[in-house]
Parts: C-alpha cells; structure tokens; sequence
C-alpha cells in the first residue's frame, strides 16, 4: 500500500477514496432535484413550504431579475441574509445569471462590512428590511462601491408571522425604494426566461467569495469554484450514513448560512440529497428540540456549543429524538464528554469532522461504525490528501505521530485568495498543498489529530503548549460546561495559559486551587495554568461556536494598562 496513503487501511468497505467527485455547476444540484423529486419539500420556513420545483421557478426569476440588474460573469453580488428562502434563492440565483456570490455576516462591525464590498468589488447587496439588517446596507450603500440594494421581506415566504417567530429575527423598518434600491418582489417579477451563461471548467469557475474569520489581520476572500462546492458536496455523499435516502431527509438547519459548513451542509449538500430544510433564524435548545419531535427531522449539523446547549437541556431526555439518523458537529473540537453523552442521550451517534473555509468544509470524516480513536477528526476524505510538515520547515513530511502543521490537497481546496497573491503563495507548500495553520499529527492507520491552531499556542519556557490539551482536561470536571483557554503574558514562562470557564446549571463553583488540584494528574507541569475566571457565559462566533479573541484582547488592554 501507498505509504502517503495510509488511511485506505482503515477505510470502511462501503467508502471508495477514488470515487468519482463529479465537478460541475452549482446548480445542476437543484437540477438534479427537481427532476427526481419535483413536488417534494425543499424549504420549511417557519412553517410554509416550498416545493422543489416552486423553488427552481423562483431561483429561475431571480436569475433573469439580476441579470436585468447587469449581473453576469464577472460581476460579484453580496448576501447580506439570515436563514430564509431568499438566502437560497438569492444564491442559485446569482450562480445561474452568470455572477459571483459573497456571503457578509449579520454580525458584522460595518467597517468589516464596507472592507469586505471593497475587496471583494460587490456591486449588488441583498438583504432584509429588518432593524438587523437594512440600515446598515442603506448606509454603506452611500459610502462604499455599492451601486445597489435588493431589499425582501420577512412574510414574502411565510406569511404572516408571529410575535414569537418574528422575535428570532428583530423587527421590521420602512424601507425606501427608488433607483438605487428594488424589493426583492420586483426582482422576482418576470417570466424567468434568464439566458444561460456557460462556464466552462467547473473547477477553474469563480463561484463564491468566502471571506475568512480575519482572526489575524484583514479577511481575505477565499476563491471556491463550482468544482470545489460540488466536490465537497461528492464528497459528503460518499462518506455520509447510506441509510440518508435521497429525497426522504429532513434536515434542521439553525447554522448561519454565510459560514461554509452552513452553506455547504444545510444548502447545498441537501440540494443533493433533495432533503427538506427545516429553516430556523438562529438556535434555541428548545425550539430545535420540539422540531426534532414534532417534525421527525433525520438530520441535525450544528456546532460544539449547540450539542452543549441541547444536553443542559431538560426536554431532551423527554422528547422523541429517534428520528435522527445523523448529528454532525464541526467548526470546532468536539470535545470527547460531549460526544459520548449526548449520543448516549439522544440515542444518535455524534459525528465529527474537519474542514475549513478554504477546503470547502470537507477534510476529514468519521466512519459510522469505527472503533472510537479519543481525540481524533477522522479520516481524509475522498480524493483528499493529508500530510504533516515540521513548524520550522525543516522537515516536508513528518513520520506518524509526529507534531507539525497540517497540509491538504484535494478537489475541494481553495486555488487562493482574491486579489492577494502574497497569500496565496505564504497559504501554499511548493508540492500544492495548502498550509493549514493547525496543529496535528496523522497516526499509523491515517487517522488525523487536531491538537490546536498555530496561532493559538502558547510558547509557556519554551515548550509548545496547546490550549486544546488543557481544555480538554477542564471538561472532565463534573461542574464544567465550556471552557476557553489563552496565553496570558507571564513574567516567568513568558506565556503561560489562563482559563475562562462556564459552569452547568446549578454547579457548585470551585476555587483556583480546587480546579489545579483536579487537574494535578491530567496535565505535564508545562501546562499547568496561572489563572482561571468563572464566568457567566463565554464568547462566540456569528456561527456560534466559542471565540478566543475578545478573550485574548481583554487581557492584552488589562496588561497594557497596569
């Protein structure tokens, strides 16, 4: 056996790492479906349904709308959106007019926003009329290259909405149309007879900007051609339960759509299934469990953080949760105590994976019925290619077990980012593969180990200490529901890690030292932590997984200032 390859020896027998992985155009996912299933439910939006086949007449007068807005190759339009039908509608939309699609978080600082419309050349924003929303878009609308806005509203796809369900999303503001900015009705309103643009090789083929977290530094826009998406979306496929029928799943979807796993797995690799999508706002641990009950969903993709949420929860122990066939969770490590119990809670197996923006969500993958590897992301996936390089470059592959950063090349990874050929050539090794920026380590049989990311660890008398370790260590606490931990300065070790902790509901708090004592037989004493803070909630992402920056910069401004 191909040594390079040697996660083929734990390969399932129902999984082909040299499986087909079909590059093509986006939209020949919703293509495909509408010829199967033409009258199944594509879209549950707060209770109103779309079929498959509404919904391609939709995308089909969305396309010849923004081509009368001038969109065609070469023309970038941004989605400024929530979890709503014009989320999916907007981006097939966009695809089939021949343009480029740009996802912007909701959540946002505007002048991340006006960076991201200037880097990226977006001409056309789409958003909502909501207080959440529109007023920034009308206001960078004046100050940034906008040249115009495509404004919906909440009820155009669901009817009128309740206190409760509008609640999940804000309130609604007057909107003021003219000629820079049309409803998104108008735009719809025509006999969607748009003209195909061909784009040659799917996998040279511009789709989407996906912009970076910009952790450090400015975001940078990575370049996902159609290949890349439906690669990944081929790749999923192959990897995924075989109990998930197409046209028989019922996927929950909660994740916000602008974050390439949201995108990928509740979009477009349900497009594939020909799934029905279950559109919530934004998560709440109760609200996602009574559609689980009541809606018989099969499938649930979240984060860390949600599977937390869920367990604290007391009607998750009451509730029906036997219709799920496959909970996923990436974005972030899972940690070990949380998997084990909620699938012992929930009565359905809690899947990890690994991936990122520039790969298009896929990297790794879990085997349904392999033996547990504690720690471990998985497998590489399909036609993916995983290797471990020293930190120092002092090595280009390192033997197994060995720490370095991970590299990966595969159909699905990104060919650069837009307009910054400097990191492009940082971001790739001299063989193509891209430089992930985590730290890991491949075992004998193939298996990948996320230990942290390069930028999180903590050089603590020079030893590498990674954040991962500890935090791992802290969730063994009985108390402990999430934990984040940072390198803080220290006048000794340089650095040393601190940790932020949230306690479960009714916990009783511990002290400093009751938590160094737990830790005492769980830890090298490299990582032995200075501080610890008990805190009411802790940081996060727009997709909602935990976020060590606010973190990082409240310790940087409290050691500035004493």
């Amino acid at each position: 056996m191909n040594t390079e390859l040697r996660w083929l020896k734990s390969y399932p027998g129902n999984v082909r790492w040299d499986a087909s992985l079909e590059p093509r155009p986006v939209w020949e996912l919703l293509d495909a479906a509408v010829s199967e299933f033409p009258d199944n439910p594509a879209i549950d939006f707060l209770g109103h349904k779309l079929s498959y086949r509404q919904l391609a007449d939709l995308v089909a007068r969305a396309a010849c709308g923004f081509q009368k807005l001038g969109v065609g190759p070469g023309v970038h339009v941004g989605l400024y959106l929530p979890n709503c039908p014009h989320h999916f509608i907007a981006f097939l939309g966009v695809l089939r007019a021949g343009g480029t699609v740009v996802n912007y978080s909701p959540l946002d600082a505007e002048r991340t926003l006006a960076h991201k419309i200037e880097d990226s050349q977006t001409d056309i924003m789409v958003t909502l009329g909501l207080a959440a929303f529109y007023p920034k878009m009308s206001a960078l609308l004046q100050e940034t290259r906008l040249r115009g806005l495509v404004v919906g509203e909440l009820t155009e796809f669901c009817g009128p909405v309740s206190d409760s369900q509008g609640g999940q999303l804000g309130p609604s503001v007057a909107v003021e149309y003219g000629e820079t900015c049309q409803s998104f009705g108008s735009l719809l309103a025509n006999d969607g007879a748009f003209e195909a643009h061909p784009i040659g090789d799917p996998c040279t083929a511009l789709a989407v900007l996906q912009y970076t977290g910009g952790t450090t530094g400015a975001p940078k826009g990575a370049m996902l051609t159609h290949g890349n998406l439906t690669s990944s979306c081929a790749q999923l496929r192959e990897v995924l339960d075989s109990s998930l029928a197409p046209g028989e799943e019922r996927v929950l979807a909660v994740l916000p759509p602008f974050h390439i796993y949201a995108l990928m797995i509740n979009m477009l690799f349900s497009l594939r299934l020909a799934a029905e999508v279950y559109l919530h706002p934004r998560f709440d641990a109760e609200t996602v469990l009574r559609e689980i009950h009541n809606s018989r969903i099969t499938t649930f993709p979240g984060v860390p953080t949600m599977f937390i949420g869920l367990l604290a929860h007391p009607l998750t122990s009451q509730l029906d949760l036997t219709s799920l066939k496959m909970c996923n969770s990436g974005g972030a490590p899972l940690p070990l105590d949380v998997q084990q119990r909620y699938q012992d809670v929930a009565g359905c197996a809690l899947r990890e994976g690994w991936g990122m923006t520039e790969t298009s969500t896929c990297g790794t993958f879990t085997p349904k019925e392999a033996a547990p590897h504690p720690g471990s992301c998985g497998l590489p996936v399909p036609g993916v290619r995983i290797k471990v390089v020293a930190l120092d470059g002092s090595a280009p592959s390192l033997a197994p077990g060995e720490h370095g950063e991970v590299c990966i090349a595969g159909p699905n990874v990104t060919a650069g980012y837009w307009k910054r050929p400097d990191a492009t050539t940082e971001a790739m090794t001299q063989d193509g593969f891209l430089r992930t920026g985590d730290i890991g380590y491949m075992d004998e049989d193939g298996w990948v180990y996320i230990v942290d990311r390069t930028k999180d660890m903590i050089l603590c008398s020079g030893y590498n200490v990674y954040p991962r370790v500890i935090e791992e260590a802290i969730y063994e606490h009985p108390a402990v529901e999430e934990v984040s931990v940072i390198g803080v300065d220290d006048p000794y070790r340089g650095q040393a890690p601190k940790a932020f902790i949230k306690l479960k509901a009714g916990a009783e708090a511990f002290d400093f030292a009751a938590l160094q004592a737990f830790l005492e037989p769980r830890l090298g004493k490299h990582e032995r932590l200075q501080a610890m803070e008990i805190r009411d909630a802790l940081p996060r992402t727009p997709v909602g997984k935990l976020s060590k920056k606010e973190l990082v910069e409240e310790e940087r401004r409290l050691s500035a200032a004493s």
